[in-house]
């Protein structure tokens, strides 16, 4: 199997996921406290737009990276493979705690262990790592200032909102659990 065999088959199976996720995950008013307030919506706007263009102008321009970076093709790839895994062993351990929008469920907890233990939102991480491999893919610069950028700015809202429906429903824990650890990346952020 070609290299770019690959990488549209893993690419695809990221994109399948996603949808299934947001399909199969997402908690309704009846069944748990949504406190989305339209994240899930613009995130799913930002990501679809700004990669369909990204890639877009990366497959009508040539790379304009030194040397045509040929090296990112297999760099985009270990970084979407490990994005994956990072987000779905986030989504396995969380359970059906996981929802694809900010919900809250009566029996949730404060996860303080695996992946939990170091970062607080390690599906977010695995997200954007997965949306850094394909800007990286594109091997243009134009598209990953395109690509990275909003998807980034669209992850980080979430968060702060989902953040506030966590401290509103944890209090103290949650702060306390905060102040231990970083939101995606352990020991920096």
């Amino acid at each position: 199997m070609s290299l770019t065999a690959l990488w549209y088959s893993f690419y695809g199976l990221w994109i399948g996921s996603e949808i299934w996720i947001g399909a199969a995950t997402r908690t309704r008013h009846s069944t748990g406290n949504v406190r989305d307030r339209g994240t899930m919506r613009l995130l799913w706007i930002v990501l679809c737009t700004t990669i369909t263009a990204g890639i877009w102008i990366g497959e009508t321009m040539e790379s304009n990276l030194p040397g045509g970076a040929q090296w990112l093709r297999l760099t985009s790839q270990l970084v979407l493979i490990a994005g994956l895994v990072l987000r779905w062993t986030a989504i396995v351990t969380l359970g059906k705690s996981f929802s694809s929008n900010v919900a809250i469920h009566t029996t949730q907890k404060v996860l303080k262990s695996g992946l939990y233990r170091w970062m607080r939102h390690p599906s977010y991480t695995g997200l954007l790592l997965c949306i850094f491999a394909v800007a990286l893919h594109t091997r243009n610069w134009i598209s990953m200032s395109i690509i990275v950028p909003p998807c980034f700015a669209a992850v980080a809202y979430r968060i702060y909102i989902e953040e506030i429906a966590l401290r509103e429903h944890f209090g103290e824990e949650y702060v306390a659990y905060s102040r231990e650890t970083k939101r995606l990346l352990p020991g920096i952020y």
